[in-house]
């Protein structure tokens, strides 16, 4: 197919936290190289996630939910990637709950080039009992822009996702594939492999332990179909260390295994997998330490 005939773009997925940008980036590539969790913040990168498909190509680029509460060092480069996805993109999707609209919402709003097409995805229509107040909420949506598009969808369930996709691919402008047919996401295998824990450790633990946490690959090797990854997850205080650990190290043995799982079923082949928990006061607010974690 020539390039008049194929459409290619870069499309952002914004929104305010825990809006289900993650889960709807997943939901459209097919698979999940974006981590989630019930809690607000999990996903701290940018992301790219491609779906190849006749005649278009979608770059989706999943974003960290823009923090308006909380300013410290980890949190200004979060938001700065938000803006820099946005630069250059050819359409936006901006993510909000059917559920309610709120000021955190706006504000993410206010962000994007009003000159970029910008559609609204509606999430979370699942859980919504009486669907008859989903159309007071699209009236008040949609004075706040000259939008292309208002699409309730449900991300976790599927609902209307293709109906979103031929939105998107309408606004997408000619080109070739910028990506191979089978390439899923511009991250490599290491990145994903730091991801799957910290993903586990969001879905396991209490409130304070995930965002005191980050993670790092020690070592990496890649032999054959086997792979021997060593992960070092850093706390802030000697307290997370054991409470990351449990008893008998058990909760980071339950934390490992399931990462491992993760990385089985996207990376095939044999997975070694070891983990350690180690102490670094106020890696969070030390922009070199930030700068080598990748933030």
């Amino acid at each position: 197919m020539n390039a008049a005939a194929h459409r290619c773009g870069h499309i952002a997925i914004v929104g305010r936290p825990s809006v289900g940008k993650s889960t709807l980036l997943n939901a459209l590539v097919g698979e999940r190289i974006s981590i989630t969790s019930k809690r607000p913040q999990t996903t701290r990168h940018r992301i790219v996630g491609v779906l190849t498909e006749p005649g278009v190509q979608y770059v989706f680029v999943d974003t960290p939910g823009f923090q308006t509460r909380h300013a410290s060092p980890l949190n200004t480069r979060l938001n700065r990637a938000v803006r820099e996805a946005l630069a250059g993109v050819d359409v936006v999707v901006w993510v909000v709950e059917a559920g309610r609209l709120s000021d955190a919402d706006r504000h993410v709003l206010a962000l994007v080039p009003p000159e970029c097409p910008t559609l609204v995805a509606l999430n979370k229509v699942d859980r919504v009992a009486d669907k008859a107040t989903l159309l007071p909420r699209i009236a008040e949506i949609a004075p706040l822009r000259e939008f292309a598009a208002i699409v309730p969808i449900s991300a976790e369930r599927g609902t209307q996702l293709d109906v979103l996709k031929r939105e998107i691919a309408a606004r997408l402008p000619p080109g070739p594939p910028l990506y191979g047919p089978d390439e899923l996401t511009d991250r490599d295998e290491r990145f994903l492999a730091a991801e799957y824990v910290r993903e586990q450790i969001f879905r396991r633990l209490g409130d304070e332990v995930p965002y005191a946490t980050t993670v790092g690959i020690e070592s990496y090797e890649h032999e054959g179909d086997a792979r021997r990854i060593g992960v070092v997850v850093w706390v802030d205080k000697p307290g997370q260390r054991g409470i990351l650990l449990g008893e008998g190290g058990a909760t980071m043995k339950t934390i490992a295994s399931q990462a491992r799982q993760a990385m089985l079923k996207l990376f095939g082949g044999r997975i070694h997998l070891e983990v350690w928990v180690r102490v670094k006061k106020g890696w969070a607010d030390d922009d070199a330490t930030l700068a080598r974690l990748g933030y």
